[in-house]
């Protein structure tokens, strides 16, 4: 079968990150795979090597004027990917969208994977969404609280295939890169995912506020957050708010992809207090590391953790969650969530996505 999975970015964002490692499954699965995505700021490559077995469209975005909007780059992100992939798209007997400006550049024939469902104020961001949901002739979801949303707003069936994890390299960290973390960080809880308010980040740095009380001693660390929109005001508000609580948390920005690893299984307690999610893989590969997890209490996330987490509603909660992991986390519970880890493989989930692209191809032919 050959397949096409399209993407927005070379970033480690959730979704780049599933889109690379669904797309090495499948080419393992004996598939010809291709993923395109759009080169920000001169990128070349991907934020990690990709097994070779997998072809890369790598189609060049330049910058734009400094006035450019969030709602124009999208559109203009639309465009250029559209016009690079329109004279191969019949080439693929599967095209396959992971996000809504990708669904968008190939006018909506495609599958679509929907991560997570978003409510933007936006008008072309709010366009560009509805149309990602309504205009795909197929659709999956990574869990099965966001196909909930998807049949209750949009009356739309979708597969759930969940999302796989690299279980072997967040559980098989080499001691010194941990070691060389923690002599640089000391004792911390860590987040992955950056500043943003689809985070958490704000209530986040309240629960630190407060956590610090009893645990003067820990710092809270967050890695990652490239995104394609513009978070400016939020980060201001949060760097304001920090200053007023007193508490200096350390911002790695993007880390190294060898790096990741080590960096996650060296912290104390994981963080996951997003307000909107489909499935929390970071969270995920937090249980393969034995990293005891927090996360905010949502059906979503209720569905894949389960017992293998501890759950928070309000900044408070959060502060004593993440309490309660420092100090009384089991190894009972810390087994639990490594199994689980494990049960999520790529394997599994190409093996699925196959299954899936199958029955599709018939339905079409019928039709």
């Amino acid at each position: 079968m050959k397949i096409a999975l399209l993407s927005y970015s070379t970033k480690p964002r959730g979704g780049v990150v599933h889109t690379l490692a669904l797309a090495e499954a499948l080419a393992a699965a004996g598939q010809d795979v291709t993923v395109w995505t759009l080169g920000r700021g001169g990128d070349a490559g991907f934020f990690r090597p990709v097994d070779p077995a997998v072809r890369l469209r790598i189609v060049p975005f330049p910058d734009g004027p400094p006035e450019e909007s969030v709602g124009e780059r999208i559109l203009r992100s639309i465009a250029v990917l559209g016009t690079a992939f329109e004279p191969c798209a019949m080439a693929y007997d599967v095209v396959h969208a992971q996000d809504c400006i990708s669904a968008n550049a190939v006018g909506g024939r495609c599958v679509r994977t929907v991560h997570h469902i978003d409510h933007f104020t936006t008008p072309e961001l709010a366009a560009c969404h509805e149309r990602a949901i309504v205009e795909p002739y197929a659709h999956i979801c990574v869990s099965a609280a966001v196909a909930t949303e998807l049949a209750d707003g949009w009356g739309i069936k979708a597969a759930v295939i969940p999302n796989g994890v690299a279980y072997d390299r967040f559980a098989t960290t080499e001691p010194a890169a941990r070691a060389n973390w923690r002599a640089r960080l000391g004792r911390y809880v860590l987040t992955v995912g950056g500043i943003e308010p689809r985070k958490g980040s704000l209530d986040l740095l309240e629960a630190y506020a407060l956590l610090r009380s009893a645990h003067p001693e820990v710092r809270l660390v967050i890695a990652g957050g490239e995104t394609l929109f513009d978070y400016r005001d939020y980060r201001a508000h949060w760097k304001a708010r920090a200053a007023e609580l007193g508490v200096e948390p350390v911002v790695l920005g993007q880390v190294a992809e060898d790096e990741l690893p080590p960096l996650v299984a060296a912290a104390s307690a994981f963080a996951f207090p997003s307000v909107k999610e489909g499935f929390g893989l970071a969270a995920m590969e937090a249980l393969a590391a034995g990293v005891p997890l927090v996360v905010r209490d949502l059906p979503v996330l209720r569905e894949v953790f389960d017992s293998a987490a501890r759950f928070a509603t309000t900044h408070q909660d959060l502060a004593a969650e993440l309490g309660a992991a420092l100090t009384d986390d089991t190894p009972a519970r810390r087994a639990r969530g490594r199994r689980l880890a494990a049960r999520h493989t790529w394997a599994t989930a190409a093996e699925r996505h196959l299954a899936f692209y199958g029955s599709r191809l018939k339905d079409i032919s019928r039709s």
